[in-house]
């Protein structure tokens, strides 16, 4: 009875153990510049600084609201879980996980709208998002589409790992965790990104002729260099690289492109040559794949917790789809953790390329500029709440970022 009861206890400190070795072992080694410290009075207004607080604090406040509600209702439904219509699925229980798990996507995502509305609202109420109700109604039943089709393959996944490695079926688990992982960022931007955005080749000219001569002194192999109909959203600016292999790809938005100053988009290009440079993608995956283990298994010991009336803690039991609320609850929990986890890997790996990008265009004043830029255009905090940057940022501070940018100038 003692060692079932310390192993929940153990797989804990498993799970913090690997995600705090592996941030150790894959964080950045050199190319950081210690920010400057910089007083947030001086870059930005008065009313500038109200205006961001005025939305940031509240849109804060609905996101910790959506994690409540989130994490309530697969509470309850795994603390009460609805028999009868559970119950029935055992008959065919792979199958019926399928059902089970299309069945708490649908749950969460009605739960979960009347935020979501309330957020888009205030986010077109200030300009930020171009959506009316009918567009973002659109995007929304397409992505809640796409989670119920995914929560039913997790569903039927969990099912037969389940059934079929009653004791361990946090191993096998743990290995559909990374291929999913690698799947994800090989054939999503292919796959599922189209189905939101419309992409296409940057044209030729003065911009690609000056993002290909960046990447050739960044002896990076750009792959392609797309331009997104992110306009037809927001007003908020931004890039990113994802892809690997054939699929690998930098995506500017258009607004990114019509709107700013030439030089401050080619720091934006600049940040996401470094990801490149320093393969940061694959640093995710390895990371992944070094916490994926201690994650299973300490959700596989969360779900046994959760799911005493289920059968996942009877070793000798066959559960049925009964037991998927306790799974689902149990993933919830130990995603959160480890998000939190790798939020610190990701700070450092885009402070690294804020610094690669000073290095390859040796302009910090466009860098400074452009941060001011995106934090007024995006109506982004620029020093928010440390525990909640802690916690939820995958970035630097704005602050931060400015910092980056007069140290470099100061050591130039």
């Amino acid at each position: 009875m003692g060692a079932r009861r310390s192993r929940l206890p153990l797989a804990i400190l498993g799970a913090v153990a690997a995600a705090g070795a592996a941030t150790l072992l894959l964080r950045p080694r050199g190319g950081l510049v210690e920010p400057a410290s910089v007083s947030v009075e001086a870059y930005f207004s008065a009313a500038q600084l109200d205006r961001a607080e005025d939305f940031r604090g509240i849109q804060r406040l609905i996101g910790l609201g959506g994690l409540a509600v989130t994490g309530t209702t697969l509470l309850l439904l795994a603390a009460r879980p609805p028999r009868r219509l559970l119950d029935p699925l055992s008959r065919r229980p792979i199958l019926g996980g399928a059902a089970a798990g299309a069945g708490i996507s649908l749950v969460l995502e009605a739960t979960g709208l009347p935020l979501s509305a309330v957020a888009h609202d205030r986010a077109h109420d200030v300009g930020l998002s171009t959506q009316s109700w009918g567009p973002w109604l659109s995007d929304l039943a397409k992505s809640a589409a796409l989670g119920t089709v995914f929560a039913a393959a997790g569903g039927a996944v969990s099912m037969a790992l389940v059934r079929r490695f009653r004791r361990n079926w946090w191993l096998p688990g743990a290995g559909i965790v990374v291929a999913f992982g690698v799947i994800t960022i090989w054939l999503f931007p292919v796959v599922i990104d189209p189905l939101f955005n419309r992409f296409e080749p940057l044209r030729e000219g003065p911009l690609r002729a000056q993002v290909l001569e960046l990447a050739e002194r960044a002896d990076v192999d750009v792959g392609k260099v797309l331009r997104v109909d992110a306009s037809r959203r927001t007003t908020g600016v931004n890039a990113y690289v994802n892809g690997i292999g054939p699929t690998k790809r930098i995506v500017l938005y258009d607004n990114l492109i019509d709107d700013l100053p030439r030089e401050q988009v080619l720091q934006v290009v600049a940040h996401e040559l470094g990801h490149q440079h320093h393969r940061d993608l694959s640093r995710g995956l390895l990371w992944l794949a070094l916490v994926a283990p201690a994650g299973t298994l300490l959700t596989q010991r969360l779900a046994e917790r959760f799911g005493r009336g289920a059968g996942l803690d009877d070793p000798g039991s066959r559960p049925g789809p009964v037991a998927l609320p306790a799974i689902a609850l149990a993933v919830a929990a130990v995603s959160f953790g480890l998000g939190c986890a790798s939020n610190l890997l990701s700070r450092e790996v885009e402070a690294r390329a804020d610094s690669f990008s000073l290095d390859l265009t040796a302009d910090p004043a466009a860098h400074i500029a452009l941060e001011r830029r995106l934090a007024e255009r995006n109506l982004s905090d620029p020093d928010p709440p440390a525990l909640l940057h802690g916690l939820f940022g995958t970035h630097p501070t704005t602050l931060e970022r400015i910092g980056i940018g007069e140290a470099w100038a100061r050591d130039h």
